[in-house]
């Protein structure tokens, strides 16, 4: 005898129902799914629309996929990056987003206020600021659709190596994105570049470099603990 479908199925043992939970994003676009759906942890289908969750929020998910706020704004958030999972203590690795889309370096829509809210975060995790570097990497260095600043230390030896190429000058942080400007066109440099940014030596002011190479977060700074 068959029984009827509604029958089989209530006989079925009870599964967790996953018809809800968010579907993964592109490779390009996890820092986008970050800053849209696993900042605010309040939302109420926090752990259905975020897949890397705030620790302790939607059961235990492994170190590279939590979403570790440091800082947040109406405009901009401030998290750890993965790379710091399994790292010594000292090593920092952040990374600075806007809030709203922005792809990056080329893009007009570039936020001025991101480098002042980046060094202020980075400060409150690298107590030298003459040992901070904040890094935007250019448009074919990078793995992610979403602006992001990178909050990391200054390799050693490379604020002399940065001095020496004479980069741009900003009185102020508000003053970043001109200054790379500023600094590519006095180079050449007519296609994107990524930008560095660091404490210049009179404590007052900050060095800019336009960075041909597109890759500053390595070329300056200390990006990984191995």
């Amino acid at each position: 005898m068959r029984l009827p479908l509604a029958l089989l199925l209530a006989a079925l043992p009870s599964l967790p129902s996953f018809a809800a939970r968010t579907a993964p994003p592109p490779r390009s676009g996890w820092l986008w799914h970050i800053v849209s759906r696993c900042v605010d942890a309040k939302a109420p289908d926090y752990c259905d629309r975020c897949l890397r969750p705030a620790p302790g929020l939607c059961g235990e998910v492994r170190c590279e996929d939590r979403t570790v706020v440091w800082r947040l704004s109406k405009s901009f958030v401030a998290i750890r990056d993965m790379k710091m999972c399994g790292c010594p203590k000292g090593f920092v690795h952040g990374l600075a987003l806007p809030r709203t889309p922005v792809t990056g370096v080329e893009d007009p829509r570039r936020p001025v206020g991101i480098w002042a809210f980046a060094w202020k975060a980075a400060r409150a995790e690298i107590a030298d600021p003459g040992e901070i570097l904040l890094a935007v990497n250019a448009p074919w260095r990078r793995s992610q659709s979403q602006l992001h600043v990178h909050l990391i230390r200054l390799a050693p030896g490379a604020r002399a190596r940065l001095e020496a190429l004479k980069p741009g000058r900003a009185a102020s942080l508000d003053g970043a994105w001109a200054a790379a400007a500023r600094d590519a066109r006095r180079e050449g440099l007519k296609g994107w570049y990524g930008v560095a940014v660091a404490r210049a030596g009179d404590g007052k002011s900050f060095l800019v470099l336009a960075d041909g190479g597109g890759h500053p977060e390595t070329r300056f700074g200390i990006a990984r603990c191995r």
